[in-house]
C-alpha cells in the first residue's frame, strides 16, 4: 500500500516519514539530555542570540501561552532567563544561561551526529544531493531557523 511497483515510495510519503525519523532522534537525544523535544528546540534556537517572546513564538509556531510555559520550565531548569529588551524596556528577552549554553553546544552536537547518520547508506554525491534538494525545500519554503547550521562541526554560541 502506498508502493510503487520498484518499491519506491512518494515525495509525501518519504518527506512525512522522514519528518517522524528526524523528530524520533530528536526526542531520543532531547531525553538524554534531560530535555523536552520543545526544550530541545528553544535552546536551538537560543544559541544564536536572545529573542523576544513574540520573535520566539512566530519561530516557533507556539501560541503565546504555550510559548510562555515552555520558557518557564525551562527557565525553571536554570537553561534560560529573561532579561529586559534594550529596545523596549516593557519587553523581555530570552536568553541562554551558561548552564543552557553548555546543554545547548551538547544537545546540538550530538543532535547532529545523530541526524547526518540517517542518510548513512548513500555516497557522498547523493548525501551532497539530497543535502542540497532539501536545503532547497527548506528556503523556498522559508522555515525558521529553528537549528543552525553546523560550522566546521562546532556551533557558535553566543554567550550573555
Amino acid at each position: 500500500m502506498g508502493k510503487h511497483d520498484d518499491g519506491r515510495i512518494g515525495m509525501a510519503t518519504a518527506l512525512v516519514r522522514s519528518t517522524f525519523l528526524v523528530n524520533a532522534v530528536y526526542a531520543e537525544s532531547s531525553r538524554e539530555h534531560g530535555l523536552t523535544p520543545q526544550q530541545g528546540q528553544l535552546l536551538c534556537v537560543l544559541m544564536a542570540q536572545p529573542y523576544g517572546m513574540s520573535e520566539l513564538g512566530a519561530m516557533l509556531g507556539l501560541a503565546k501561552s504555550s510559548l510562555t510555559g515552555l520558557v518557564d520550565r525551562t527557565e525553571r531548569n536554570g537553561l534560560v532567563r529573561r532579561e529586559a529588551d534594550p529596545r523596549d524596556m516593557r519587553a523581555v528577552r530570552v536568553a541562554l544561561t551558561p548552564r543552557g549554553a553548555e546543554v545547548a553546544e551538547e544537545f546540538y552536537a550530538e543532535t547532529c551526529r545523530r541526524v547526518e547518520r540517517l542518510p548513512a547508506g548513500l555516497d557522498a554525491a547523493d548525501f551532497a544531493t539530497l543535502a542540497d534538494l532539501l536545503g532547497r525545500v527548506v528556503r523556498d519554503n522559508e522555515v525558521p531557523a529553528v537549528f543552525l547550521e553546523p560550522e566546521e562541526g562546532a556551533p557558535t554560541i553566543r554567550k550573555h
